[in-house]
């Protein structure tokens, strides 16, 4: 413990005979230190917070949907460029002194990595811009720094109110170019369709291919064939109604006699072919049998022979109406059948005129499909334009406007100032120790008896004379003046430091 002791006092006593050295050491690092440190511009910092609010009820009602929300993201995500920071530096002081374009370019690379945009929230973004040059004051620094980001603001209004509109005007004049393009490639098939129907009569039909007419035609007679069964069944139910009504209704006169026993057999006769009984059925053969013994009595007896039955000159009149239907289906299904033929033999004799029909009418399908969506296009983007430009979507607001700077944020020049004078001072302190080991001296009499491994009898103080100490004393007072001006600079330093801060606030 005691050797440690004398180490640390040897020591102390090394760099305490070497004070001048170490004061001197110090002096020059504080003084090249100090400097650097000064040359080190402030940077001045400002921000500001903008709110975009997306709010379209006009693109709901409308059912046009609003792309706000891209928009503001694409501007945000592009704000930063090196198009937007020229606009920034050619919008403030900084572009006062540039003249080149390699300074130009010098000046973007620097603002780039000082300008940040970030999203707090959905809609809150934060714009914060950083500037230090030592080329102009403080105040001025602070003022740029201001302006950058004010000019930022002005740079996403413009761009989010004003930008849309402008590449809605491209987007429609471009749209329009296309329409243009478009519709004469659409007039030329049209015109195309038409040779080619007016050169083969038998294959026109509306723009429809031979297949599509061939299944249109098939379908069409699946449906005459369905119709024209249940009016040939209609027409078998009434003939059978007619066949069991008699034409007259017998009279006073002629309900007893031969006439009234005729009508009686004749009745009977239509009754049972009514149920269905067939012309070989006993009771029909012997109906008619009755009926042909009883008419020769009937048509010799005279008298009245009664009156014409209404419910058969009806049914009369709706067996016209439904022999008519058949035969109109009759007649129509034959003219289908002979268009299906015809389209058929027309597929069997001429494939090269069925397979250019084809293609022809797929060519027009294709570009009106294409007109028509593009035509649809225009008009929703159209739609979008106007809604844009007299219901805009995008509320901006500056919540919080660019922040005057009252101090610089870099660099803590206060903290760099002491940081120096405490490295002078043990730079001092380290160089008076180093001279002191590379000098063969001996500070104790322990060192000497390990050096030479004899033993010390005694140590001789020194010994100062009256002028000694004159001397002495004045070289301390002189070494306690230049250390307290060493920090009387610092405090110097520091107070101007404060000062100019000050008058930047």
């Amino acid at each position: 413990m005691n050797s440690i002791f004398d180490e640390a006092r040897a020591a102390v006593f090394s760099v305490w005979h070497r004070r001048w050295l170490a004061l001197a050491v110090a002096w020059g690092i504080c003084m090249v230190g100090w400097l650097l440190v000064a040359m080190i511009p402030n940077n001045y910092e400002s921000r500001a917070r903008i709110f975009v609010q997306l709010d379209d009820v006009l693109a709901d009602v409308t059912g046009v949907p609003s792309d706000g929300k891209r928009d503001i993201d694409r501007v945000r995500q592009t704000l930063t460029s090196a198009v937007n920071l020229e606009k920034v530096i050619r919008g403030t002081s900084l572009g006062n002194d540039i003249t080149t374009p390699k300074a130009m370019e010098n000046t973007i690379l620097s603002l780039a990595k000082t300008v940040k945009v970030e999203s707090q929230q959905e809609n809150l973004f934060e714009i914060t811009a950083r500037y230090g040059d030592g080329v102009h004051s403080d105040a001025e620094n602070a003022k740029l720094a201001q302006d950058i980001v004010q000019k930022m603001i002005d740079i996403f209004r413009e761009e989010n109110l004003a930008g849309n509109r402008g590449e809605m005007t491209t987007s429609l004049d471009f749209m329009n170019q296309q329409l243009a393009v478009r519709q004469k490639e659409l007039e030329t098939a049209e015109q195309k369709r038409l040779a080619f129907e007016a050169q083969n009569p038998d294959a026109a039909g509306g723009g429809l291919s031979v297949l599509q007419k061939l299944e249109a035609s098939r379908a069409e007679l699946r449906g005459i064939d369905a119709d024209l069964a249940a009016a040939q069944s209609a027409l078998a139910a009434i003939n059978g109604q007619l066949a069991g009504t008699p034409k007259t209704l017998p009279g006073m006169a002629s309900t007893g006699g031969a006439k009234g026993a005729y009508a009686q057999a004749q009745a009977d006769l239509n009754a049972m072919r009514a149920r269905g009984l067939t012309e070989n059925h006993p009771d029909v053969i012997a109906a008619k049998n009755q009926v042909n013994a009883l008419r020769a009595a009937a048509s010799s007896e005279g008298g009245p022979s009664g009156t014409p039955n209404p419910a058969y000159s009806s049914l009369e009149s709706i067996r016209a109406d439904r022999q008519a239907t058949v035969m109109g289906l009759t007649a129509r299904r034959a003219a289908v059948q002979g268009d299906v033929s015809r389209i058929t033999s027309q597929q069997i004799t001429n494939p090269q005129v069925v397979a250019e029909q084809q293609r022809i009418n797929r060519d027009y399908d294709v570009l009106k499909q294409q007109y028509d969506k593009l035509l649809q296009d225009r008009e929703e983007l159209r739609l979008r334009g106007q809604v844009q430009t007299e219901h805009s979507a995008v509320k901006f607001q500056v919540i919080d406007p660019p922040t005057t700077p009252r101090g610089p944020v870099w660099p803590n020049r206060p903290l760099m100032l002491l940081a120096v004078l405490f490295a002078g001072i043990g730079g001092g302190v380290a160089a008076a120790f180093a001279m002191g080991q590379l000098r063969s001296t001996f500070a104790t009499t322990a060192k000497l008896e390990r050096a030479l491994g004899l033993p010390v009898l005694g140590a001789i103080t020194t010994t100062l004379t009256d002028g000694g100490r004159d001397l002495r004393r004045k070289r301390g007072k002189l070494f306690y003046a230049a250390s307290g001006a060493l920090a009387v600079v610092f405090a110097l330093l520091l107070t101007a430091e404060y000062i100019q801060r000050g008058l930047v606030a």
